[in-house]
C-alpha cells in the first residue's frame, strides 16, 4: 500500500534516486570499502544528481522539496547498500541546523556550496569522553574580540576526512552546564591548529569516512555562531535531533527490505536435500516474520514521516522509531544471515555486509538506550 506522503512527484523522485545508488554508486562500494572512504569526487556527482539539499530553499540553492524529498533519498541509500558517504549528515542535518539557525549571511555562504558538493559538512558531537551526552562535552571556544578560539576533540566524526565545514559542538561556559553549549560552524581549508586523525577501523561500514578532530587554538570568526547568541546549541541539537533519528530509522527500514530480498531471492535457488530452500516450512516461517517486522516499521515509520511533515513529530515518537526499527533490522538481518547458512557468512553476498554494518544504527543518533529514556521520561511526565 502506497502511503500518503508518496505523492505522483515523489514517487517519480523515488524511482531516479533508486536507479541513480544502483548503477552509480553501488558498483564503487567495494572499492570504497577497500580504501576506507568514498572518492572526494562522489560529493560533486551527488550534488549534480540532485541527491544534496533535497529539501532546503531554492534560494539558497537546494531543490526546494520536502522532508519526503530526504526520506526517499535516505530509504533508497539504505536498500542500495550505498553507506560510504552521509548524505543524511551532509543534508538532513547540517544544512537544516543552518536553515533553522543560521543567518541570511550564512545561509547565502554555505548552503549553496553544500547542494553543489563544492563543500562536505560534518557534525562533530561526540568526545573521547562524551558519546550519547552532550552536556558533558569538553571542547571549549572562548570569545577573544571577534573571533572564537577553540580547543578540544572530537571522535567518531561522520564525513571527518573530507569535510570541508564542520558544525561543531563547543563549550562557551562551562559553568552552565547545558545552557553553556553553542554550535560553532567551522571552515577547515588551510585552517591553523586544525588537524584530522586517522580514519577509524570499524567492524562494519567500512568505506564510511569516520575521522578524530582535533582543535588547537582554531580560531574562526565570530560571525560563524549559529543563534543570536551563546548557550542555544543544546537547545538546537534538542530540536532537532527528531529529524535525525527519524531519517536513521528511514534507512534501516530500506536496509531491512533489502535484507529480506536478497534472502527470498537466495532460498527460492539454493536446493537443499534436493528441493529449493523456500520450499521447507522453518524457511517460509521465518520469512513472513521478517517481512511482519518490516511491514510494522514501515508503516510507523510512513505515521512518522507524515507527522514530520506536518511539523508535530515529537522526540518521543522519532526515539520510538529510531530504536524499534534499528533493533529489528539486526534481528531481521540475524535472522537472513542464518537462512543463508555459510554463504551467509561469505562478504561477497550483501547479507554479510548488512550483518555488520546495521548493528552501529542502534548506536547512532544516541544510543537505544538513551532513546528509551526518552521515551520514559516523556511518559513520565504525562502521568
Amino acid at each position: 500500500m502506497t502511503p500518503g506522503w508518496m505523492t505522483d512527484d515523489v514517487a517519480l523522485f523515488r524511482d531516479n534516486v533508486r536507479k541513480v545508488f544502483e548503477r552509480e554508486f553501488a558498483p564503487l562500494e567495494e572499492r570504497w570499502r577497500r580504501q576506507h572512504l568514498a572518492d572526494r569526487s562522489v560529493w560533486r556527482q551527488a550534488g549534480e544528481m540532485g541527491l544534496l539539499c533535497t529539501s532546503i530553499p531554492e534560494a539558497y540553492g537546494g531543490a526546494g522539496g520536502t522532508f519526503a524529498h530526504e526520506a526517499v533519498v535516505a530509504y533508497e541509500q539504505g536498500r542500495a547498500l550505498v553507506n560510504s558517504l552521509s548524505i543524511n549528515v551532509h543534508s538532513g542535518i547540517v544544512a537544516h541546523y543552518l536553515l533553522a539557525y543560521g543567518s541570511e549571511a550564512q545561509k547565502l555562504h554555505w548552503l549553496p556550496k553544500m547542494a553543489t558538493g563544492e563543500l562536505v559538512a560534518a557534525i562533530a558531537m561526540s568526545e573521547p569522553g562524551a558519546g550519547s551526552d552532550l552536556q558533558a562535552v569538553r571542547t571549549s571556544a572562548v570569545r577573544d574580540g571577534d573571533e572564537y578560539v577553540i580547543n578540544g576533540a572530537k571522535t567518531f566524526i561522520t564525513n571527518g576526512h573530507h569535510a570541508d565545514l564542520v558544525c561543531v559542538v563547543v563549550k562557551t561556559d562551562a559553568s552552565r552546564g547545558a545552557k553553556g553549549v553553542s554550535l560553532l560552524m567551522v571552515e577547515t581549508a588551510d585552517l591553523p591548529g586544525f588537524r584530522r586523525g586517522r580514519l577509524l577501523e570499524k567492524i562494519g561500514q567500512h568505506g564510511l569516512d569516520t575521522a578524530e578532530l582535533f582543535f588547537d587554538g582554531v580560531r574562526v570568526p565570530a560571525a560563524n555562531l549559529l543563534g543570536d547568541e551563546e548557550g542555544q546549541g543544546f537547545k538546537q541539537l534538542m530540536q532537532q535531533l527528531a529529524r535525525e533519528r527519524l531519517l536513521i530509522a528511514i534507512g534501516a527500514a530500506g536496509m531491512m527490505q533489502r535484507a529480506i530480498d536478497e534472502t527470498l531471492a537466495y532460498v527460492a535457488q539454493r536446493q537443499v536435500f534436493g528441493e529449493p530452500l523456500l520450499a521447507m516450512q522453518n524457511t517460509r516461517f521465518k520469512l513472513a516474520e521478517c517481512q511482519t517486522d518490516a511491514t510494522i516499521a514501515q508503516t510507523f515509520v510512513d505515521a512518522c514521516i507524515e507527522r514530520q511533515l506536518a511539523g508535530t513529530l515529537d522526540v518521543p515518537t522519532a526515539a520510538m522509531a529510531k530504536w524499534s526499527t534499528t533493533d529489528k533490522l539486526c534481528r531481521v538481518v540475524d535472522e537472513c544471515l542464518q537462512l543463508h547458512g555459510g554463504y551467509g557468512y561469505m562478504t561477497e553476498y550483501p547479507i554479510a555486509r548488512l550483518y555488520v554494518d546495521a548493528r552501529v544504527l542502534r548506536i547512532l543518533g544516541g544510543a537505544n538506550e538513551v532513546m528509551k529514556e526518552l521515551i520514559a521520561r516523556s511518559m513520565e511526565r504525562n502521568a
